[in-house]
């Protein structure tokens, strides 16, 4: 699967796909994309993303901009959406589209368990529902933000997971990540020349041994990557990434650390492995 953001030119029928939400959309993207990656063979994407959905003028306004795609020739659209209003519901399944109600798979056999009906309230599924639990999950993101690139050493013993690999491999959106989604007090440190060069991690390090998790990854992607951050640099040339590749994997193999490739997964299968191996 290919995804296209809008604007982009391409040649041949596209197929839009909205992302439609009373409020900020963020479950509609992340059910949406997740679906959508089962269809390896589909044809391009074009991405759109449609917050606050939240008042049947601004669903009137979608609905025309939907309907204009088909007179346009585009194939038929494909609508992902977290919409508790009935009236904007249907207005959108009105159009010429695929309407997908992500809650309703859901809702139903819920209420059924439960004995009651969904409120039906906006904005519930990201709301501050229970104060304590929020000032936590902030804590820890904040805690993945302020040991970013080894910032602080003298932290990491209040980590649950400590990630250490080059520059680029993938560490600070998996800690980022980790901390949004499981809650974890995630910290991370990027291996230098200097750390090559002594044959050794800090000593920070070395006390929290258990806590460490190595990443690796290919060094043609890792030119890639560092290609669309500082091209033309030394920091980004192929026998640049070869050798810190390799050296950092000679690190690991001393200190019995079995890395883990993040050449071709993504921050959330990235995520799961290291909270699988923890």
């Amino acid at each position: 699967m290919k995804l296209i953001h809008p604007g982009d030119p391409r040649g041949g029928p596209q197929r839009s796909v909205f992302f439609v939400s009373e409020s900020t959309g963020i479950t509609a993207a992340t059910l949406g994309h997740s679906l959508l990656s089962q269809f390896e063979q589909a044809e391009a994407f074009r991405t759109i993303y449609m917050p606050y959905i939240n008042n049947m003028e601004k669903a009137g306004n979608l609905a025309a901009r939907i309907d204009g795609l088909m007179v346009k020739g585009e194939m038929r659209p494909i609508i992902f959406a977290t919409m508790p209003k009935t009236d904007i519901r249907e207005c959108l399944k009105a159009t010429a589209c695929l309407y997908l109600e992500l809650f309703d798979t859901f809702i139903g056999p819920l209420s059924k368990e439960l004995g009651v009906g969904p409120s039906g309230k906006s904005g519930l599924s990201h709301g501050i529902v229970n104060g304590d639990s929020y000032e936590h999950r902030m804590s820890i993101i904040n805690f993945a933000m302020a040991n970013d690139d080894g910032a602080r050493l003298d932290k990491f013993s209040q980590a649950d997971v400590i990630l250490i690999g080059v520059s680029r491999s993938g560490k600070t959106p998996t800690c980022l990540y980790m901390a949004m989604h499981f809650e974890l007090r995630a910290a991370n440190y990027p291996l230098t020349e200097e750390d090559f060069e002594k044959g050794h991690l800090p000593q920070a390090l070395l006390d929290n041994r258990d806590k460490l998790v190595a990443l690796t990854i290919d060094p043609f992607r890792l030119h890639h990557i560092r290609e669309e951050r500082r091209r033309g640099s030394g920091y980004a040339s192929l026998p640049r990434c070869r050798s810190e590749v390799q050296q950092a994997e000679q690190l690991f193999r001393k200190l019995g650390l079995k890395p883990m490739d993040t050449t071709r997964q993504s921050i959330e299968e990235i995520s799961s492995r290291v909270v699988r191996s923890l």
